[in-house]
């Protein structure tokens, strides 16, 4: 049992470890930012296209065909 504690000792006195997560919530961080930006951009984008898509199929139309 003090072989166990000794080593849990150890682990929490060790500072490398903390480094490392440190870093892996900074990256959850910025990959998660990213999702948000990339979702809210292509949102934005759909609702242009369907608004110029609108806009062209109603006020833009075919020139008439005389036989």
């Amino acid at each position: 049992m003090k072989a166990f504690v000794a080593k849990v000792s150890a682990f929490a006195r060790e500072e490398d470890g903390v480094a490392l997560t440190e870093y892996l919530i900074l990256l959850a961080l910025l990959v998660g930012g990213v999702i948000t930006a990339v979702t809210t951009a292509g949102g934005n984008l759909s609702a242009a296209w369907e608004t110029w898509g609108s806009w062209w199929t109603g006020e833009v139309s075919a020139p008439a065909v005389t036989p």
